[in-house]
């Protein structure tokens, strides 16, 4: 069905990651290609002079060996990305940059606050220039 489809994948829930790996990897076609994507959000400027200089290129190595782990555990053939900055800006950018004709990623179900900040997902949605399957966690 999808030639390259971008898994964006938020290492903070357990088994979610898993579950849309697996998604992905029954909806690609023969020969396609899947990339596990993970995003590392930037610390704003007044937070960041308090941290240690090295904590994003830190943050962004554990962010690789834990995608690459769950990669690796799923046993779905999937090349690891990890990208930083806003994370619906870096999912889509991946998406572009990469020619995707499908992103996966997972959503909890809305509350009250999504309707006045807008969750990634969402942002995702609205903006993508290539279709989006949105794997809502089942309560």
């Amino acid at each position: 069905m999808y030639r390259k489809i971008i898994v964006a994948i938020a290492l903070g829930g357990p088994g979610r990651g898993e579950d849309i790996l697996r998604k992905a990897a029954s909806l690609l076609d023969e020969g396609g290609e899947i990339v596990a994507l993970n995003v590392v959000e930037d610390v704003p400027t007044y937070v960041a002079i308090e941290l240690p200089a090295d904590m994003l290129e830190d943050a962004m190595k554990d962010g690789r060996d834990r995608l690459q782990a769950l990669v690796t555990a799923t046993g779905v053939a999937a090349t690891v990305e990890i990208r930083n900055g806003p994370p619906a800006k870096a999912i889509i950018a991946a998406a572009e940059s990469h020619r995707a004709d499908l992103i996966i990623l997972a959503s909890h179900v809305p509350d009250f606050s999504n309707y006045f900040i807008g969750a990634t997902a969402d942002r995702v949605v609205r903006h993508a220039k290539c279709s989006v399957l949105v794997e809502r966690h089942k309560i």
